[in-house]
């Protein structure tokens, strides 16, 4: 732009004065980079929103005066110039500054950074933060914000694409010949095994919604494509990714097609059988560390809603007590713990097509249900529930674990086969030390599974049942103040009746050490006669051997 219509540019912009695509600045020369970034993440986001072509941040203006007073930004052109790489450096994706103008104003130096528009779809970072504006102040993008830059390319599915050029031939026969079993065993009720396997190829395909009248589309390649035709669906890298991290250190790649390859990756996790020990019991329970199936209904989600068009890859690492999977592309609907309980169905998906092939598929269900399973799944084989970290908007990493946390939890949950989903996650969120809502607290220190006190509640060492006497269970009940009569009454209410040889085991050692056996036996006496005098108590049995339980 030439000087004449630089001058021109700022009037107006000045004119208008700041909103949400443009920011003025005095700013000298060391004004800070970090906050430059922000703004060009706030200015990109809006000027998307807005669809304009461009927002600007201009330096060598008041902002009180509105007028030019001149900047020393950067003097020298080529560290100014020079800013256009820091931008791209730290900005997700790799975005930066389309043009930096100087105009040399009668009233001082201006620097006018012309600033691209976010892409369709793709809101922009900077270090891993989303910014915009709200009228003359820069803010977070939120969450409302968000989605409407991400829904813009929702009615462009990326793996509906058809591919120019791509044939049949560019299908592995092995992954086409496990798609018809998979497709068969889905719908073992509807069609006969023969007929689906005499199908033309182009017929199966597009009955397993595949391709569309026969084109291959970029599921057809992700699930099924020969290895050698990945480069078709170039600049995207269709990979799926192991890492192993830890004392030994080793990864692989994982292209096409992903219907073969997942169990593939599977096969590389170190998967080994490891014992844990109920309590009162010498016979350990053996587990495997990962069960397949969950791993790969992990691995499955992140490729069903992985956003291809970020150009990134599916990671699976490897620690030596966990996996973590990561995919590019923000949860799309809801949040996981919406789908935990296993009654929640998504209502759109970021891929429906390849989500549509992968369910005809048997690898997906398409209710839903699939966090549900994982989180089940971990419950029912003693281990720590999933982790979801949502704290980066364009990226999802869960993780798996694969050991114990917690020696109790995992102990409590062979005692209780029984217990609801839901105090499976209270539990633990309490191994993990995290905060539990009140009400959850309540309800699991009255069935005695937590002791402890908030916010440093832990999970009950032992739990009566037919493994533990009764007396044990009452004597590693927390009891603070050492109140023998709520003592007894509660062992009295849990089972029922006690003699004295059981109340005696009971209280003898919880009695104070400064007194004597034949002392402690008065005070014992002494609490039950009170005890019955004060009618919470009753003799069952006869006077020469009593028989103590509540009164009605």
């Amino acid at each position: 732009m030439t000087a004449v219509e630089l001058t021109s540019l700022l009037e107006q912009l000045i004119t208008t004065w700041e909103n949400e695509v443009v920011e003025f600045k005095q700013a000298g020369n060391d004004y800070d980079t970090d906050r430059i970034g922000e703004y060009f993440s706030a200015l990109s986001n809006e000027a998307n929103l807005r669809n304009t072509e461009r927002a600007w941040l201009v330096f060598g203006v008041n902002n009180k005066t509105r007028t030019v007073t001149g900047s020393d930004y950067r003097m020298d052109t080529e560290r100014l110039q020079s800013l256009k790489h820091q931008i791209a450096q730290s900005t997700e994706p790799s975005i930066s500054l389309r043009e930096i103008h100087v105009l040399h104003h009668p009233q001082g130096r201006v620097v006018l950074f012309e600033i691209p528009p976010a892409p369709r779809g793709i809101p922009i970072a900077w270090k891993g933060h989303y910014y915009a504006r709200a009228g003359e102040s820069r803010t977070s993008l939120g969450l409302d914000k968000l989605d409407e830059i991400r829904q813009q390319t929702l009615q462009q599915d990326w793996t509906a694409q058809v591919i120019a050029g791509a044939t049949l031939a560019d299908l592995d026969d092995e992954a086409v010949r496990r798609a018809r079993e998979s497709f068969l065993q889905k719908y073992a009720n509807r069609f006969d095994s023969e007929e689906v396997m005499n199908w033309p190829l182009s017929t199966f395909l597009d009955r397993a919604r595949l391709t569309q009248n026969g084109q291959i589309t970029r599921t057809a390649l992700l699930l099924l494509g020969k290895a050698e035709s990945a480069y078709l669906l170039l600049p995207h890298p269709a990979q799926l990714t192991w890492k192993l991290e830890g004392p030994e250190r080793a990864y692989e790649h994982f292209g096409p097609p992903f219907l073969l390859n997942t169990t593939l990756l599977y096969q590389r996790i170190r998967n080994i059988q490891l014992r844990i020990l109920p309590h009162d019991q010498l016979i350990p329970i053996e587990v495997s560390k990962y069960n397949q199936k969950i791993v790969l209904e992990a691995l499955h989600n992140c490729i069903a809603h992985q956003e291809y068009s970020r150009n990134g890859r599916v990671v699976v690492t490897e620690q030596p007590d966990r996996l973590i999977f990561e995919n590019e592309g923000g949860f799309f609907e809801g949040q996981p713990d919406e789908y935990i309980q296993g009654d929640k169905t998504p209502r759109r998906y970021r891929n429906p097509f390849l989500t549509q092939a992968m369910a005809e598929l048997n690898m997906i269900d398409t209710m839903g249900y699939g966090i549900h399973f994982i989180y089940r799944g971990q419950a029912q084989r003693y281990f720590p529930l999933p982790d979801y970290d949502l704290k980066q908007p364009s990226a999802v990493k869960m993780t798996l674990y694969g050991g114990v946390v917690d020696p109790a939890y995992s102990r409590l949950l062979i005692q209780k086969t029984d217990l609801s989903l839901v105090d499976v996650l209270a539990l633990d969120r309490v191994q993990k030390k995290l905060p539990i809502p009140d009400e959850a607290a309540s309800r699991l220190r009255r069935a005695g599974l937590i002791e402890g006190r908030k916010p440093n509640f832990h999970v009950s060492a032992l739990i009566a049942d037919a493994t533990a006497s009764k007396v044990d269970y009452i004597r590693t009940r927390a009891q603070d103040d050492l109140f023998y009569a709520k003592l007894l009454t509660d062992y009295l209410g849990k089972f029922g009746s006690a003699d004295r040889t059981e109340i005696n085991k009971l209280l003898m050692d919880k009695l104070s050490d400064a007194l004597g056996d034949e002392q402690k036996q008065d005070k014992i006496s002494n609490l039950l006669t009170n005890l019955r005098r004060g009618g919470k108590i009753v003799n069952t049995g006869s006077r020469k051997a009593p028989k103590w339980a509540l009164a009605e």
